[in-house]
């Protein structure tokens, strides 16, 4: 469909002889394009010859200099080829006609919009990269304000080809010379298909969303808005325009960007690097703790207890608890004087060092306050003898060795899957119901050998608590071991070193064995220290439970947030509790919002579907105005059951009636039927579970059971409303009678 200016109709002629217009610039562009990539690969060629010298012996000073100036260009130029490759898929999507009405052809100024910016020879600008200010009337200009933008053009490349162009108008009048072709650039969006990645939508950002982009970097900025709104894409292109405007702050701080699941962080890795942007770790709440990772979800009363701040206190009453094996009393002979300490005196001196210190680091004061208590049970002779001849006793270092010896914090979360245990530490802390729930996910986790996503912030709660684990210091060479066996080649042993060195280095670092037992496989690895990040951004924020929000502020002491979420969509049921932990992780930072109010994504027919079931139970959801209409209506069947049948029926019917993707979307208890379903039709379905369905989209799905999703999701009817506003354009409802 064409979109006439103003007096005039453009013609299919009209519309080639603007897209070969559009051509000839961008052939331009990748013909710049590739010699800034033979530039870049001389640079790097240039760079990896430096430093080099024909001389043996010690290196000059300006050798040296010579190496690092080699490292340093070899890295910058790598760099720079790396970002010009990663742009050939789209990289000019835009073009600004600037002037008013009155101007002529000749005098106006026309600005291509692309992921990179791209000069000629004469550093005249060809493309202005979209993070730019040069480029922000791209996303700001309105027919009410339209920044001195006469056309705003957007245009469809597949590779470097041009094979279609959408103008929005920005004066009531169009000048002569101006054809204004297309439906404009939002509808032709959000009528294309969607595919197993998000794309980025960088050419079609509206006004509101680009204000929220280029707020203020310093601070908090919460962006709300109910389904399809945009707030996930909007919240990654500020990611992108972060790293741009400040990019000595963020990319060394780096950018943490947190999902609900791996499948969104699947779904959304293509767009920031599509965007020229690499500097962002990308997590689901499941990989947080370095070390770790899980994807399994706990039943959601368990759920409900691992996430809420009550479960601190239990763990804090057993990470002070003497680890497993732990001897109860010491006995030793010290200078001639038999110790005995019994076990009310080890707990007191336990409790004390923890008072003021992390277990895994309080070896030393342990020790010590071990010493005043064994001199305080003996006090006779020298006291600075009986002090150095404890200090040196060997009985005192196999004692500590098990006594006070390094904790992981998954030893101690995996120590609760004794149901008396936990009764214990469960004292006015839960009741025994919320007790032996919790024990049964702890010795579930055992006989799988796999983490739930709620365990990852008590391991990481726990880590906090007992601090990182301590590698044993390396023994210190005999005396025997002299200097010289360091260069066995003067010995005639020219390869039994550098054989024994790399043998070791492989076993230790690239060798990966998984361990066969459960328990094993729980604990490989290390948990490493939490490492901060100068800027944070979560996605479904409303999902995140208290102790979740703690791992974040862990993660984000010192840094600026970006905040998405709607609370209508939430899986996390005590809202009071969660923002007041939100509140914490933010500290005294400001907090500006954004609010989204226009659903791009559903259909509206499907939409309206979503809002008929979410309002009777949340009348105070947010609900967006939906700007696109198919004129067909959700399919809302009762079939039999078991559902295979008619589940396979239907995704037979949608693969006609759709050219992008489907969703089969099924509560646990028919997932395995359906199994056989996933990547059938060519790769375009999908089966998935309704909590993994967070922040993805597909253009159809088909919603199965909707009962039993709310009867097994944490949120009950919100996780549902989630799950019916997925697809984008034909969507299929199927209940077993």
């Amino acid at each position: 469909m064409t979109t006439a200016r103003p007096g005039a109709t453009d013609t299919s002629a009209d519309v080639a002889r603007e897209i070969a217009g559009e051509q000839d610039h961008v052939d331009r562009v990748y013909r710049e394009l590739e010699k800034a990539s033979a530039r870049a690969a001389e640079v790097e060629k240039d760079g990896i010859a430096r430093g080099r010298s024909s001389r043996s012996g010690e290196v000059r000073d300006e050798e040296l200099t010579g190496l690092f100036e080699r490292d340093a260009l070899v890295y910058a130029a790598a760099k720079r080829r790396s970002a010009i490759e990663k742009q050939y898929e789209g990289l000019v999507f835009g073009r600004l006609d600037l002037g008013d009405v009155e101007t002529p052809a000749a005098e106006r100024d026309i600005r291509h919009i692309g992921r990179l910016g791209v000069r000629d020879d004469d550093y005249e600008p060809l493309v202005v990269d979209w993070r730019a200010p040069a480029a922000a009337a791209f996303y700001r200009a309105t027919p009410v304000d339209p920044m001195g933008v006469l056309r705003r053009r957007v245009l469809r490349c597949k590779g470097a080809t041009v094979v279609g162009v959408e103008d929005d108008l920005m004066v009531p009048e169009a000048p002569d010379d101006i054809v204004v072709v297309g439906d404009g650039a939002l509808i032709a969006a959000l009528t294309r298909t969607r595919g197993r990645q998000m794309r980025d939508i960088v050419a079609t950002i509206q006004r509101h969303q680009d204000e929220a982009i280029r707020a203020p970097s310093r601070g908090v900025t919460e962006i709300t808005g109910g389904p399809g709104t945009g707030k996930t894409v909007v919240a990654l292109h500020r990611a992108a325009y972060l790293l741009y405007s400040e990019r000595r702050r963020f990319e060394s701080g780096g950018i943490l960007v947190v999902g609900p699941s791996a499948a969104y962080t699947a779904y959304i890795e293509r767009v920031l690097p599509s965007l020229g942007e690499d500097s962002v770790a990308l997590r689901a709440l499941g990989d947080l703790v370095d070390g770790v990772t899980a994807s399994r979800l706990d039943q959601p009363e368990v759920a409900a207890v691992k996430g809420s701040l009550r479960i601190r206190r239990l763990l804090s009453r057993a990470a002070s608890r003497p680890p497993a094996g732990a001897p109860t009393h010491l006995r030793a002979f010290i200078n001639g004087h038999a110790v005995r300490l019994d076990e009310s005196v080890l707990h007191r001196i336990r409790r004390q060092v923890l008072r003021s210190a992390q277990h895994n680091l309080a070896t030393h004061q342990a020790r010590e306050q071990l010493a005043q208590a064994a001199w305080a049970s003996v006090r006779q002779g020298e006291r600075d003898e009986f002090f150095d001849a404890f200090d040196s006793s060997r009985d005192v270092d196999e004692f500590m060795r098990t006594w006070w010896r390094q904790v992981d914090p998954r030893e101690v979360l995996l120590g609760l899957a004794d149901t008396d245990l936990v009764y214990g530490l469960a004292r006015g802390v839960l009741d025994q119901e919320e007790s032996a729930a919790l024990a049964l996910s702890m010795r579930e986790a055992l006989e799988l050998g796999t983490w739930s996503v709620s365990d990852i912030a008590l391991i990481d709660d726990l880590s906090g608590k007992l601090g990182p684990v301590q590698e044993p210091e390396s023994e210190e060479r005999g005396f025997y071991d002299i200097d010289e066996y360091d260069d066995l080649a003067s010995y005639g042993v020219n390869d039994v070193r550098a054989g024994v060195d790399r043998g070791v280095a492989t076993a230790r670092t690239q060798s990966v064995v998984t361990p066969l037992d459960p328990r094993e496989r729980l604990l490989h690895g290390r948990i490493e220290r939490a490492s901060s990040s100068a800027h944070v951004l979560v996605d479904e924020a409303q999902d995140l439970s208290p102790m979740q929000w703690r791992v974040l502020a862990r993660r984000g002491r010192n840094a600026s947030w970006t905040v998405v979420g709607d609370a209508a969509q939430a899986s996390w049921s005590d809202r009071e509790e969660a923002r007041a932990a939100q509140t914490e992780a933010y500290g005294s930072h400001e907090v500006r919002g954004f609010h989204m109010d226009t659903n791009y994504r559903n259909a509206r027919e499907i939409f309206a579907y979503a809002r008929d079931v979410i309002l009777p139970l949340v009348p105070d959801a947010d609900i967006p105005e939906a700007v696109r209409e198919t004129g067909v209506d959700p399919l809302d069947r009762v079939v039999d059951a078991p559902p295979t049948s008619a589940v396979e029926q239907a995704v037979e019917e949608l693969l006609d009636d759709v050219e992008g993707s489907i969703a089969v979307i099924t509560p646990r208890r028919w997932a395995d039927r359906l199994a056989h379903l996933d990547g059938t039709g060519e790769g375009r379905v999908q089966v998935i579970d309704p909590l993994s369905t967070k922040g993805l989209e597909w253009d159809a799905t088909v919603v199965l059971d909707p009962d039993a999703i709310v009867e097994e999701s944490p949120g009950g009817v919100r996780v549902l409303y989630v799950v019916l506003t997925r697809a984008a354009h034909r969507m299929t409802v199927l209940r077993p009678g």
